[in-house]
């Protein structure tokens, strides 16, 4: 059966799916949503996720949206090269880390990313600054892992990757911006601060097909 996969460039959630797709070595068809143009809500994509968010996964006639259940879905589907890990213990460690970047980063990480992206940032930097005191502690916490290993869980690459990587890529994009110059020293130059992240994150970009996940816009100078 074909896949399809419906996306939005700079989306953490698509990007995860991207990376299982290419991991996977599976054939799938692109569509790239823009969310300039409101792609995301046109009827056509509102009848396969009513909540008008990507990314959708369509397998036949199957169709599953939310990242997290896309990877375990296309996991359990085709188990070849293996996400979730090889045994019930490693799948347990794969998904703790998961929900703990979910439960205790995620939401401050993204808080950052919104506020750079959607020029939103001033009047607050106290705000700002306390959810990136939560980050570097969590990112201190996955530092340490990878201080260990080459990933984040494990001996090869897994959904806790894909679930990470995209986060904390998404996270320096913002950072980089000029006015977030502040706010960004507290976390860079990441060769100093977070080395083992710095070492992972060239692995991950290393990977065959890599290069089909990255969101497209960023390649673009104003972006």
């Amino acid at each position: 059966m074909a896949i399809d996969v419906y996306w939005g460039s700079g989306s953490p959630y698509s990007w995860r799916v991207l990376l299982a797709l290419e991991h996977k070595r599976l054939a799938y068809t692109s569509h790239h949503l823009r969310f300039s143009k409101q792609e995301h809500q046109a009827p056509q994509i509102l009848a396969l996720n009513f909540r008008g968010r990507v990314p959708i996964l369509k397998d036949g006639d199957y169709v599953v949206f939310e990242s997290l259940a896309v990877l375990y879905y296309l996991d359990e589907k085709y188990p070849e090269l293996p996400i979730f890990g090889r045994t019930p213990e490693e799948a347990g460690v794969i998904m703790r880390v998961i929900c703990e970047y979910e439960h205790y980063a995620e939401a401050d990480v993204m808080q950052i990313v919104h506020a750079f992206f959607e020029h939103r940032h001033a009047g607050q930097e106290e705000e700002l600054a306390r959810s990136m005191h939560v980050v570097g502690r969590e990112a201190r916490s996955i530092e340490a892992r990878l201080a260990k290993s080459d990933w984040v869980v494990g001996e090869s690459f897994s959904a806790a990757d894909m679930v990470i990587f995209p986060g904390i890529q998404t996270l320096l994009h913002a950072l980089r911006k000029p006015e977030a110059h502040d706010l960004a020293s507290r976390f860079l130059p990441l060769e100093a601060n977070y080395p083992a992240i710095g070492r992972w994150l060239a692995r991950v970009e290393a990977l065959p097909g890599y290069a089909r996940t990255y969101p497209p816009h960023w390649r673009e100078p104003s972006a």
